[in-house]
C-alpha cells in the first residue's frame, strides 16, 4: 500500500465533508475499530457511504430516519468482501469516536484513525475483512510509527455508549496477523 497526501492509493476514495483539521501538535497513535451496518445486519455498503457523504435517503425505514441527521465519518470502511473505502485523509480528523476517552485522553478523534468494518455485534466478520484490516493497520502503523498494540474497539473508548465491534470480533486473530 502506498499513502499519498493522507490517502491510501489502493482504496476507493469517497471524500466525506464530515471532517476537520487535527490540532498542529496532535500525535496520531491509536486505531479505533468499529462495526456498522445500515440497518443492522443489512450489508449494503452504499447506505454506509451515503451516511458518511450526507446523502442518506431514509425512505420509510424508521432506523434510517433516526440517523439521517447525523454528521459522521470514518477514515476507512472495509466491506464484507474486504474492499477498502476511504472517506477522510489520515492526517485529518474524522468524526467517528464521539464522546470518548483513551487512557485519560478525551476526544479520541483528535489522535486516532477510525476503521469501520461492515458488520454488526451479532455476526462474525469475514476472513477478507481481517486480511484487509491487518494489511491496512500494518501499512499505516509503519508510515505513522504507531505501535500496533494501540488498537481498541469503539466499546473500549466509549463504554456504556457503544458496543462495537462486538463479541464476534476476533482480537486474537487480528493480533496474530499483525
Amino acid at each position: 500500500m502506498k499513502i499519498t497526501d493522507g490517502i491510501i492509493n489502493e482504496a476507493e476514495f469517497c471524500p466525506s465533508p464530515n471532517f476537520d483539521n487535527r490540532s498542529e501538535n496532535s500525535n496520531i497513535d491509536l486505531f479505533v475499530i468499529h462495526a456498522i451496518s445500515l440497518p443492522e445486519g443489512n450489508y449494503n455498503t452504499q447506505l454506509i457511504k451515503d451516511l458518511f457523504l450526507n446523502d442518506l435517503d431514509p425512505g420509510n425505514d424508521k432506523f434510517l430516519q433516526s440517523i439521517e441527521h447525523l454528521k459522521v465519518s470514518s477514515h476507512f470502511l472495509i466491506s464484507r468482501s474486504g474492499s477498502l473505502i476511504q472517506f477522510v485523509p489520515i492526517d485529518k480528523r474524522a468524526w467517528h469516536a464521539g464522546k470518548s476517552n483513551y487512557q485519560g485522553r478525551e476526544n479520541c478523534n483528535d489522535f486516532s484513525i477510525g476503521i469501520e468494518l461492515e458488520g454488526c455485534d451479532t455476526e462474525e466478520f469475514t476472513s477478507a475483512q481481517y486480511e484487509s484490516l491487518s494489511n491496512l493497520i500494518s501499512h499505516i502503523s509503519a508510515d505513522l510509527k504507531i505501535n500496533k498494540k494501540n488498537i481498541v474497539g469503539h466499546n473500549e473508548i466509549a463504554p456504556g455508549r457503544k458496543t462495537d465491534p462486538g463479541p464476534y470480533f476476533d482480537w486474537n486473530l487480528l493480533k496474530s496477523m499483525l
